[in-house]
């Protein structure tokens, strides 16, 4: 007359490994087609289209995830020389600024110097609206080279939380 320890124990193992997988299952990933390496919550999916970056046209590589409706993402190109690339940065960031209707709440500028060389960045923070909703961007934006980088984080006000989309973008790093 053991079986119903062993029924009861095979009914709650399904919510005994749910409770083991939380929402936020960070895991690192290294670019197979830029040098970067980045943290996502969750496993990403990478697609390539072409797009016009101010009269620039270029394929942009997105990486990206999402959880609890919150969008974390990478995308790179690649431009013609670095005074293009520089330029790409802030094509980017404008656009995504202006998709949400977006007002700049942060925004600073850094030129580093890293173990790859010299890279030119830009962060922001901004409050916009999509579909009537009140929206965050949090962003980050470079350029290396004749590379361009942008990692944002994007989703309802609410649900963009501080810890994790610090925890995000401060992952990111160039090999």
């Amino acid at each position: 007359m053991q079986k119903r320890p062993f029924i009861a124990f095979v009914l709650a193992a399904p919510l005994l490994l749910a409770a083991c997988n939380p929402t936020y299952n960070w895991r690192d990933y290294s670019s197979p087609d830029a040098p970067y390496r980045i943290m996502f919550p969750a496993k990403p999916a990478t697609h390539t289209r072409s797009v016009d970056l101010n009269g620039m046209q270029v394929d942009i590589t997105m990486t990206a995830a999402e959880v609890e409706g919150v969008m974390f993402a990478v995308g790179t190109g690649v431009a013609p020389d670095e005074a293009q690339a520089k330029a790409a940065v802030s094509a980017m960031k404008t656009a995504l600024v202006r998709n949400i209707g977006a007002k700049v709440e942060h925004e600073s500028t850094a030129v580093a110097t890293n173990p790859v060389g010299q890279e030119t960045a830009v962060d922001i923070d901004a409050l916009g609206t999509a579909n009537g909703q009140p929206m965050k961007l949090r962003g980050h934006f470079a350029a290396h080279g004749k590379r361009f980088y942008q990692v944002i984080v994007m989703g309802k006000a609410s649900a963009v939380v501080p810890e994790h989309s610090d925890q995000f973008i401060s992952s990111f790093k160039l090999l």
